[in-house]
């Protein structure tokens, strides 16, 4: 059942925005105090908790936003998200009439929807519980219509439309990392986790050999590379054993898709530098959705992604999906060291696989013992 509204804020002059003036709008201490943000905004959030009285918001029919600027929106109709992720992964039931702080962000989610940026600050939905909002123009027949939202403004401070990456922790092109590569630093071995598909068993993956690889007395250092923003995976990572993890909204992305692909391509070296310059013994990192998408087709293909990458546990819905991933994988010359995922919750899946596969099939969760991690470690060497 959704339950929809159209209140327009008492400082919003639409007539103003219609006919295209830029306008600045101040935010009163109140209504600050009552305005949700989510995990995406989460650096962005701590600042403005702190200091609100720096920040005001910009709106007319002429801005346009881009990937990553942060919005201060009021939800009109609730849909298929009915939660808002906080900074802190709690998650927050919406109310029609809230005021939520979320990040502009294109969203490609085969099970979910697919949506882009807006070029005006029209209305539009909420895309992702962890703060995404966007224009959905596909959505998968099984889900409800997206959250209703109805932007109000770009949130800004008196340098400009605040975007996520002017508060993110990390960057891109980090100066002291790069002198690091340049002297030929030695770093640890690198795991990428990939799947058919989302829903493909990835995340868990990743958990279960973060746990093992801990299990075994190594220092584990975790990371997702692409996606859309949301604290579960990172949190999974981190129940798993893993430290420190980061992902792509640590360096102020809210998501990837859509973004230039030498941007993902950077984001990906600079993610694998900064876990390998945290003294960890092994790096694991996750890249999302499909082996068919298109930044992870082109990574596949790309000889940064072999020459940071030593090794690959592969996730698989079936045993049909597994030989088909893994012809993919070997045609790009990717080393792979196991087929893991949610075949493996079904014996007979995980014996047909076994049948057809040279590479050996493992029980996500065996990889939370110690011998089976770790030997994962040298899968690369040992097939040489």
């Amino acid at each position: 059942m959704s339950i929809s509204t159209s209140l327009a804020p008492e400082f919003f002059d639409a007539a103003a925005a219609d006919e295209g003036c830029e306008r600045r709008l101040p935010i009163e201490a109140r209504r600050a105090l009552g305005i949700r943000a989510a995990y995406t905004t989460r650096f962005v959030a701590t600042e403005f908790s702190k200091r609100p009285e720096d920040f005001h918001l910009i709106t007319g029919a002429e801005v346009a936003p881009r990937p990553g600027d942060v919005v201060i929106a009021r939800v009109t109709e609730i849909g298929k998200h009915t939660r808002l992720e906080s900074p802190v992964s709690r998650r927050q039931l919406m109310f029609v009439g809230q005021e939520i702080m979320v990040a502009y962000g294109n969203r490609y989610a085969p099970d979910q929807f697919l949506a882009h940026v807006p070029e005006t600050l029209e209305p539009c939905h909420l895309v992702a519980g962890g703060g995404l909002a966007g224009y959905v123009t596909e959505m998968h027949a099984s889900i409800n219509a997206a959250t209703a939202i109805e932007p109000i403004g770009l949130l800004a401070t008196a340098d400009g439309v605040v975007n996520l990456r002017g508060f993110a922790p990390l960057q891109v092109g980090n100066p002291s990392l790069a002198a690091v590569r340049a002297v030929g630093t030695l770093r640890p071995p690198v795991i990428a986790v990939l799947g058919t598909s989302m829903n493909s068993g990835k995340s868990t993956t990743l958990g279960c050999l973060v746990n093992g690889l801990s299990n075994a007395g190594l220092n584990v250092a975790a990371g997702k590379a692409t996606g859309t923003g949301a604290g579960n995976d990172p949190n999974l990572f981190i129940d798993a054993g893993a430290f420190p993890v980061c992902d792509f909204t640590d360096f102020g992305y809210p998501t990837t898709f859509k973004l230039a692909y030498e941007e993902v391509r950077d984001l990906l070296a600079a993610m694998i530098d900064e876990q390998a310059a945290s003294g960890a013994e092994v790096v694991v990192i996750e890249i999302a959705d499909g082996l068919y998408q298109g930044e992870t087709a082109r990574l596949l293909r790309d000889p940064l992604f072999t020459a940071y990458i030593d090794t690959v546990v592969f996730s698989a819905q079936d045993a049909l999906g597994a030989r088909a991933g893994l012809d993919v994988l070997q045609d790009a010359a990717v080393p792979v060291a196991a087929i893991s995922g949610v075949l493996t919750a079904s014996p007979l899946a995980t014996a047909e696989a076994s049948a057809k596969l040279e590479v050996q099939v493992i029980d996500t969760y065996a990889l939370c013992l110690p011998e089976v991690a770790t030997a994962l470690i040298s899968a690369r060497a040992a097939s040489l």
